[in-house]
């Protein structure tokens, strides 16, 4: 019986094993792969106290902490997948896809989520050369550039005003006749010089040679465009690592764990969530780290004095 299940092996997971360890919590933690998201990213520049690292790197550091911390309060199971969360007589009992089972009074749901692929030709082959899903880790690589924005939500339009800081200009593309973000926001990032919205605008093929070159899209009539570019953003939504809980916690419309922003704590007594697979409304590195860092404080209150 751990007093403490972590699932996930992200900035928000490995934040919360260095933190159990630290203050002697016996401790799972269950990861299928170290780094999260991230990993992908060839240049991270705003993970703080870092400089500049690449996401094999930031996920090698993670690792790294976790396992030099872990001492005998902190057992790592890594390669692992958690097939579901059940209520025990003790806690909970977590089931591993390998079929065994591990039992805790309190548990961490940290693991993240997946951005939504685009899935045109050129999208894969052009993936982490010019095409990126993160404005604020590769952004500023762009630097006077012209680069197209894909998405016509809160997320895509975010994006494009983070982007008009550095870049030469933002075209940002979205399918539907309507932008989904809001009203507001759509209207001061619109008004920018540099700036330019096409609706129905469906994205075909991304060009390139060694890196990105341009995007194809058709507009209603049928007809295909190209656009130069040098950089494409992606923000077509997320997709949280939420299946295995979904019968135990609450979810929202995108399947994202509520939880209390203040504690971390989701609907269900004992069980804990931070990071990407939670309703926030920012997703970075950092942010889950420290979401991840309030979980701990509260699941130790809640052990120890409780």
């Amino acid at each position: 019986m751990y007093d403490l299940i972590i699932i996930g092996g992200g900035p928000a997971g490995i934040s919360a094993g260095v933190y159990a360890s630290r203050k002697q919590l016996s401790t799972l933690l269950i990861t299928k792969e170290w780094g999260g998201q991230s990993t992908v990213s060839p240049d991270i520049q705003n993970w703080i106290g870092t400089i500049s690292i690449s996401g094999n790197e930031l996920a090698k550091s993670l690792e790294d902490h976790l396992k030099a911390y872990a001492g005998e309060f902190v057992t790592i199971l890594d390669n692992n997948l958690v097939k579901n969360i059940s209520k025990s007589d003790s806690g909970f009992r977590v089931t591993l896809n390998d079929g065994s089972t591990h039992e805790s009074r309190s548990v961490l749901v940290a693991t993240g989520s997946v951005r939504r692929k685009l899935t045109v030709p050129g999208a894969e082959t052009f993936d982490q050369k010019g095409l990126t899903y993160c404005a604020t880790c590769d952004g500023p690589m762009f630097s006077g550039q012209d680069v197209v924005v894909i998405g016509g939500g809160n997320a895509g339009f975010e994006t494009a005003a983070q982007l008009l800081a550095y870049t030469k200009s933002v075209t940002l593309l979205h399918h539907g006749d309507a932008y989904k973000a809001d009203p507001v926001t759509v209207e001061k990032v619109l008004s920018h010089p540099n700036m330019t919205g096409i609706l129905n605008a469906k994205t075909k093929e991304i060009l390139g040679d060694t890196f990105v070159s341009g995007v194809v899209y058709e507009d209603t009539a049928g007809e295909d465009h190209i656009l130069s570019a040098t950089g494409v953003f992606v923000e077509i939504g997320l997709v949280p690592s939420t299946d295995y809980v979904a019968d135990l916690v609450e979810l929202d419309d995108y399947k994202r764990i509520k939880i209390d922003p203040w504690t971390q704590q989701t609907n269900v007594p004992g069980i804990w969530a931070a990071g990407d697979c939670t309703n926030i409304k920012y997703h970075q590195n950092n942010i889950s780290a420290g979401d991840a860092v309030r979980a701990l404080e509260d699941i130790y209150v809640h052990l120890k004095t409780k």
